[in-house]
């Protein structure tokens, strides 16, 4: 996400660093790269100018010219303003006692809202909230069947042990336009039944609809009216821009919305809309939708996402999926492996299901510091890791533990059985030896030992992955620099 913005960014302060001193013309004129990324980026045009003159004002103040290290100063500045513009940090969803908890989610036709349903119902089942969501969308066909196996996904496999429910009326269900105000009942009755059935949470998934179109919008109205809901959500859409931002003000005008979802930010690559909606509405962004999975749905942070747009990543967030895969048990099991120098393939394995497990190899890359702006033309392909699997599921449970057992016949038996090559799993088993290798010499302790270990790792990267884009020898700074060929023969030489 954010691509194109953050390649601007960086471009802007590039033509600040390294200089000794800098006049206030050069700050206009990175300011001005930035206006015109912010513009690319579809952020509406007097949020984009106001924030221009913000971060002028503020290093015009601070004296930017006579610093040390103005680029840095400068970074910083636009940091905080880029925080102040999506802030403040308010992501939580208050509850109440007794329950239940009321929130109604609102949106237009496609925004993303009973996908949205099934996430925030995830999202209460992995905190320990029973969840009751209902079916409010009478106006598309099949709708309610659409939300009812969406919730059983969640119920039977979302993280979490508590209840997650649903109730719909199929009967009430009309073609578009003419099942108006039926919905006023189905959440009424909804809401009763939560409560009877000791829910904690409700949340009704109304119609999409067009801010214009007068009827449904009171729909809505007569909805919050009768149900009073505690919350009011609205879906917006990052991909649709400046439009998005337009009706979230439409909607916040008439319905006074509590808190906004961006869904698909994972597919947009200008993020307009989460730059401006905030600006504009007054409401706070609480999520992001970072995926399709039902896991895929994020706390809002607009100091972590300032940070991502950057550069300088969000470690944070790759430290909490991890926390999420990673049992403390499994987490000890392996760290005393570790610091004993003994790691098998089937830890490699153990591992690598974690790894997948917290999302996209790529999206876990861009966020570490300074990685993401060099992700931009890269293509990883997570299949490749379907290809490991497959090899080290054909290896027998001696083979996983010992690598020294391997010979011809092996290699050719396991690359038969996992459909690849003799020669990928030769370089599975030599890239794993060298990990061997490395974390046997940090176990060993001192700092030759550890620096050994830095420059094996340096060299290899994942086992397995061989010259992936990416994994291991990526040059984080995102130069375009590419390995000589008289540089290949001293390699050979030596």
């Amino acid at each position: 996400m954010f691509e194109s913005l953050s390649e601007h960014f960086s471009s802007a302060f590039r033509s600040l660093s390294g200089r000794g001193t800098i006049s206030e013309a050069n700050v206009r004129e990175a300011l001005a790269q930035i206006l015109t990324a912010l513009l690319e980026a579809d952020v509406e045009q007097g949020v984009a100018k106001q924030f221009c003159e913000d971060v002028m004002t503020k290093a015009i103040g601070r004296d930017v010219t006579k610093s040390l290290k103005p680029g840095q100063e400068l970074v910083s500045i636009v940091h905080d303003e880029l925080v102040a513009l999506m802030g403040p940090e308010d992501s939580k969803i208050f509850t109440v006692e007794p329950g239940p908890t009321v929130i109604m989610l609102c949106g237009l036709q496609g925004s993303g809202k009973t996908t949205t349903c099934g996430k925030l119902a995830a999202y209460f089942k992995k905190t320990g909230r029973s969840c009751l969501v209902a079916a409010a969308d009478l106006q598309r066909p099949a709708a309610v069947e659409q939300l009812k196996q969406v919730i059983e996904s969640v119920a039977a496999d979302a993280k979490g042990g508590a209840r997650v429910g649903f109730h719909g009326e199929p009967d009430q269900c009309a073609e578009y336009g003419k099942a108006i105000g039926a919905a006023v009942g189905v959440c009424r009755r909804a809401v009763a039944k939560a409560r009877s059935e000791g829910f904690d949470v409700v949340i009704l998934d109304t119609a999409g609809r067009l801010h214009v179109n007068d009827e449904l919008m009171k729909e809505l109205e007569s909805v919050r009216l009768s149900v009073t809901p505690h919350q009011i959500l609205l879906v917006i859409d990052a991909m649709t821009g400046q439009d998005a931002v337009r009706s979230a003000k439409a909607f916040h005008d008439r319905l006074k919305v509590d808190g906004v979802i961006i869904t698909k930010l994972d597919s947009d690559t200008r993020g307009g809309a989460a730059l401006t909606v905030k600006k504009v509405t007054g409401a706070p962004i609480k999520f992001i939708g970072t995926g399709e999975k039902f896991d895929a749905l994020d706390e809002f942070s607009p100091t972590r996402m300032a940070g991502r747009i950057l550069g300088m990543g969000d470690v944070l967030a790759l430290v909490e999926k991890a926390r999420e895969e990673v049992s403390d048990e499994e987490a000890e099991r392996m760290s005393a492996k570790l610091a004993k120098g003994q790691l098998t393939m089937d830890d490699f394995l153990s591992q690598m299901k974690s790894l997948r497990r917290m999302g996209p190899m790529k999206q876990l890359l861009g966020l570490l510091p300074g990685v993401g702006s060099a992700l931009k033309d890269v293509n990883i392909d997570d299949k490749q890791f379907d290809r490991l699997e497959g090899m080290v599921n054909s290896m027998t449970s001696a083979e996983r533990k010992n690598l020294k057992l391997f010979n011809k016949s092996r290699v050719r038996r396991i690359a038969t059985g996992s459909g690849t090559t003799a020669t990928e799993v030769n370089r599975l088993t030599t890239q794993f030896e060298m990990v061997q290798k490395m974390t046997a010499q940090l176990a060993s302790g001192g700092m030759a030992g550890r620096m050994q270990a830095a420059r094996a790792m340096g060299q290899g990267g994942m086992p397995g992955m061989g010259g992936m884009p990416g994994m291991g020898g990526m040059n984080l700074k995102g130069s375009s620099a590419t390995p000589s060929i008289k540089s290949k023969f001293k390699q050979r030489k030596k």
